[in-house]
């Protein structure tokens, strides 16, 4: 059972711990920090399942639940310190599949995500996750970029920037809007260090990195993958 995980957990640790744990089970996971990139990352990456600490900043995890369930059916685990019986029963109400109660042990965290996946039969899923745009394909399962057929290795950081780009070609993401992406993968980068993620995505990407035609700068805004979907 292979699925994708959006971990929305504001707690660094708890977020690294939950995040490893996905990965030794072979899941794969996107981590954020505040609710309201929680609602952006599950509309970008269509995960399989969403581990929600409902004491987010931003917007608070009762409300992203709501959200998500006026959009989808996407199965939802809730994570609380609360112990308030009014609390656990309220995020059920909003649609949560389960919740666990701080402090919790990985390996029973990780059962728990188990069944809700064999329960929702999203992790079965026979759509292929690839994402392609502008000659880019980029396989969030494999964790593999390939461009005009060739291999490219990328960093963790440049791999969630070229990812979520590629999922909304033509759309300008905002220097700031590229480094909450990169969070989950580099907590000390800086909207400085996205230009620098860019720049080797081109080195990579691009024939001519001087005068790119996939990774376009926005003056004033901040980049675009061009060419579309393909």
């Amino acid at each position: 059972m292979c699925a994708h995980v959006l971990v929305a957990e504001d707690d660094a640790m708890q977020a690294e711990l939950i995040r490893r744990s996905l990965l030794a089970e072979g899941h794969t996971a996107t981590v954020v920090h505040d609710g309201r990139a929680a609602l952006d990352a599950a509309r970008r990456r269509r995960p399989d399942l969403v581990v929600l600490d409902l004491m987010l900043p931003v917007i608070d995890g009762f409300d992203v639940c709501r959200a998500l369930r006026r959009e989808d059916d996407l199965p939802v685990l809730m994570l609380t310190a609360r112990t308030a019986e009014d609390d656990v029963l309220r995020g059920l109400e909003l649609g949560a599949d389960d919740y666990m109660t701080k402090p919790y042990s990985p390996r029973e965290l990780m059962a728990r995500i188990r069944t809700v996946l064999r329960r929702s039969g999203r992790a079965d899923r026979p759509d292929d996750p690839v994402v392609r745009a502008g000659g880019i394909a980029v396989d969030p399962v494999r964790h593999e970029v390939v461009c005009e057929g060739r291999p490219v290795e990328c960093t963790p950081a440049e791999f969630e920037i070229l990812l979520a780009m590629a999922a909304e070609p033509e759309r300008v993401f905002s220097r700031r809007q590229l480094l909450e992406i990169t969070r989950g993968t580099d907590r000390a980068s800086t909207e400085r260090a996205v230009d620098v993620h860019i720049m080797n995505l081109r080195r990579k990407t691009e024939a001519d990195p001087r005068r790119p035609v996939r990774l376009l700068t926005v003056f004033g805004v901040g980049y675009k993958l061009s060419g579309g979907r393909g």
